[in-house]
């Protein structure tokens, strides 16, 4: 698979069948979107929660490319509602797939209101997934959130071999709490996102990589728009 940091908490995944999963798609506005990057295929979106940072450009991709549209159920809903067809609502524990790939919506500990015409309106909760794919592995993409116990659960029911996980601090957890976030997922390789967007998002992945040195864990910093393979 091939994975592309799009800046912030948005990812490409590329798989080998040549179908594109987009995560939390936020691109216009986002000021750490790569420069001259298109989006050439969109076959899923998934979306952790209905804040603007992950939420801003679901629809307008979702009309260009009519993909499937994993979420929440209340996110979903109100992206109904916004003229967005093919969504895939679902909730926590429940598991569904979508471009040949088994989505499981986990927890989150985090908010989850979508700005509508200025006003915050309901979106259900915020979650995270774990992907599974056909060759038996797995990736954790914990969307926003901090460190939470039941982590080891998802460690003992999934194993997943990479996991994404939010570091900027202030809105999620900071590099000291995803230390532990690693230590209770035990996957061998993690991709910090949400950090250094904005000057608040103070979290770096040098922080991180120091406090998990010693628990074999490999935190693999990407640089936007630069694809790596997994």
């Amino acid at each position: 698979m091939e994975i592309t940091w799009l800046g912030h908490g948005t990812f490409q995944f590329r798989l080998a069948s040549g179908q594109v999963i987009l995560m939390d798609p936020w691109t216009d506005g986002n000021p750490a979107y790569p420069k001259g990057h298109r989006i050439e295929r969109v076959d899923t979106i998934a979306i952790t929660h209905g804040h603007f940072d992950h939420i801003h450009d679901a629809i307008p991709l979702a009309a260009r490319f009519g993909p499937e549209v994993v979420g929440i159920y209340e996110t979903c809903a109100w992206l109904e509602r916004k003229g967005v067809k093919n969504t895939r609502g679902m909730n926590k524990g429940g598991s569904q797939k979508s471009s040949g790939v088994t989505f499981t919506m986990t927890h989150a500990v985090h908010s989850c209101g979508i700005l509508d015409e200025g006003e915050i309106v309901y979106g259900g909760e915020a979650a995270g997934y774990v992907l599974r794919f056909a060759d038996g592995r797995a990736l954790y993409f914990a969307g926003d959130t901090n460190v939470f116990s039941d982590m080891q659960l998802i460690e003992q029911l999934y194993h997943p071999e990479l996991a994404f996980l939010p570091i900027g601090d202030l809105f999620t957890m900071s590099p000291h709490e995803a230390a532990l976030a690693c230590r209770l997922l035990r996957a061998p390789k993690v991709i910090p996102m949400h950090f250094g967007t904005f000057p608040a998002l103070t979290g770096k992945p040098e922080e991180l990589a120091k406090l998990v040195t010693v628990s074999g864990i490999s935190v693999w910093p990407l640089e936007p728009g630069k694809p790596v393979e997994w």
